[in-house]
C-alpha cells in the first residue's frame, strides 16, 4: 500500500492512478506527495531534534524555508509537542515521540496515512490520545489505514 514494493502481478490504483508499473522514482515521488507513514516504534532519527524530524520530509519535497517553518510550527501546535522543538527523540516520552512521528506524517499534508500499530508501544491514555489525534485527521479528509491488535482501537474504523 505504501508504495515501498514493487508489485509483481495484477493492479493496483490509488488515488485513481494505476501505480502497478510505475518506476522506483515514480513510486518515491507519489509516496512523498500523497503518503504519510506512522510505525509503532515511531522510527524517529535520533541525531535531529524534534523540528528537524518534522521538517525532513518538506526538505526531500523541495519546500522553501518559509513554507517549511510555517509547517513544522503548525504540526507542532496541532500535536500540542511545540514546548519540546529543540529536544531529541531519546529526550521524549513514548507519546511525545508518537506525536512526533504523527507530526512529521501530516506535515506534507497526505491524503493517506499508513499507521502501523500506533498505539502498541504506549500507555492506555497516550494511546487515546494517538487515536483521538488520527480520528480527527479523518474527519478533515485524511484516509487512514491502520493495522492493529487491538480490539479498542479497531473500533475506531
Amino acid at each position: 500500500l505504501g508504495l515501498l514494493d514493487n508489485p509483481t502481478s495484477g493492479q493496483y490504483f490509488l488515488n485513481g492512478t494505476d501505480v502497478s508499473k510505475f518506476t522506483e522514482n515514480e513510486r518515491t515521488n507519489l509516496r512523498k506527495g500523497i503518503i504519510g507513514f506512522v510505525f509503532q516504534s515511531f522510527n524517529l532519527i535520533e541525531e535531529l531534534n524534534v523540528y528537524e524530524n518534522i521538517e525532513l520530509p518538506l526538505l526531500y519535497m523541495r519546500i522553501p524555508a518559509a513554507e517549511r517553518k510555517q509547517r513544522v510550527k503548525e504540526a507542532m501546535n496541532r500535536m500540542a509537542i511545540s514546548h519540546r522543538e529543540k529536544h531529541f527523540p531519546q529526550q521524549l516520552s513514548g507519546g511525545q515521540q508518537q506525536r512526533v512521528a504523527i507530526a512529521r506524517a501530516v506535515v506534507a499534508n497526505p491524503k493517506l496515512i499508513l499507521a502501523d500499530e500506533p498505539t502498541g508501544n504506549l500507555d492506555s491514555k497516550n494511546g487515546a490520545e494517538v487515536m483521538s489525534l488520527l480520528t480527527d485527521l479523518n474527519s478533515e479528509g485524511t484516509t487512514i489505514v491502520m493495522v492493529t491488535h487491538s480490539q479498542h482501537d479497531a473500533g475506531y474504523a
